[in-house]
């Protein structure tokens, strides 16, 4: 065992636990991660290995977020927890409980078996879902300070919904039965980064589609970005940190418009840039094409939207100093290429 101790990171084949995982073993700790089925052990222990040299570092239960099975074993002996696994969509779900269940209840399930366990801290992966939606859009930048209002059906899709759902739970659970435990939240933006493998994160999908030259023209979309490497250094910080517990922390550095993505793509490789989109779509014409695509049908309330999301705190509180939202997409773009995803 690891001199430095266990740590929980839960959902092992995601993308964002992936690098946590990483980042640990290279910190010298002992990593124990979670999958819903041992089936997968062989899979997921490849994929990491492509990221970091797993030696003895790594272990694995199963255990899913909606059922009470393997939890108490999976934090047995740990003095934290990286709690990453939460539902990701490539599309809205026909019920919004499909991803509120899984996210809420596995939050409680993970903080009650930390708490009987006597972790430390839970570190949870939140989103900048529970922080910027449901009151449109704004010019200033949103802070941790803000919430996202998940009753507001017009502004928040069903993953902002249960996203924010799951965080207020966490939070006021920890209030109300969390004893000792300390908790801390980290609100990533839109999630970009090195590929290490075919089976990636949902939130790739838009440099995939910009590189494809799918799209006539960018859709006026447009997110906070982070690199995925930042993600995990950040909940590594907020791990540690005796000053982050308690707090939520924003993952994100600078603001994209879908044509500014397009833009860094062109300049970046130019060999491709004639199949890149340069112009911006007008709203109406997207708002046409919905009527045949369920998953732009879905998205239209982002429509024009500027939700960006501040990471001051997270700088100046744990000394965080991310990548550049260019640096982010240029990896993605260049590891789709790598891997033939693309």
């Amino acid at each position: 065992m690891s001199e430095r101790g266990v740590v929980l990171v839960t959902g092992g084949s995601g993308y964002i636990a992936a690098f946590c995982i990483a980042q640990l073993i290279r910190e010298g700790w002992q990593v124990r991660t979670t999958v819903r089925s041992l089936a997968r052990e062989a899979e997921v222990r490849q994929a990491l290995g492509t990221l970091v040299d797993l030696g003895d570092k790594l272990s694995f239960v199963a255990a899913d977020l909606t059922s009470d099975a393997g939890w108490a074993e999976a934090v047995a002996g740990c003095r934290y927890v990286q709690h990453v696994a939460s539902p990701l969509p490539s599309s809205d779900p026909e019920s919004d409980d499909e991803l509120v269940i899984p996210a809420r209840d596995g939050a409680l399930r993970v903080l009650k078996a930390a708490r009987d366990a006597g972790v430390k801290r839970v570190v949870m992966t939140a989103s900048v879902a529970c922080i910027a939606y449901g009151r449109g859009g704004r010019a200033t930048p949103h802070t941790e300070a803000d919430w996202s209002d998940e009753t507001n059906l017009k502004d928040t899709g069903p993953y902002e919904r249960s996203k924010t759902i799951a965080e207020r739970a966490a939070w006021e659970w920890l209030k109300r039965d969390g004893g000792a435990l300390e908790l801390t939240t980290v609100n990533p933006g839109a999630v970009l980064g090195p590929v290490f493998g075919k089976d990636f994160s949902a939130s790739l999908e838009i440099v995939k589609l910009i590189l494809e030259g799918r799209l006539p023209a960018c859709p006026r979309f447009g997110f906070p970005l982070v690199d995925v490497r930042d993600v995990a250094d950040l909940h590594y910080r907020a791990m540690l940190a005796p000053n982050a517990a308690g707090e939520r922390f924003i993952a994100a550095n600078g603001y994209f418009w879908m044509k500014d993505v397009a833009q860094v793509l062109r300049n970046g490789l130019p060999d491709r840039a004639k199949k890149i989109p340069a112009g911006e779509l007008p709203d109406f014409v997207l708002r046409v094409s919905a009527m045949f695509g369920p998953i732009i049908r879905g998205r239209l309330f982002e429509l024009g939207k500027h939700r960006d999301a501040s990471p001051a705190k997270s700088k100046a509180q744990l000394g965080w100093a991310p990548r550049s939202g260019e640096e982010a997409i240029m990896a993605t773009a260049q590891d789709l290429i790598r891997l033939k995803i693309v």
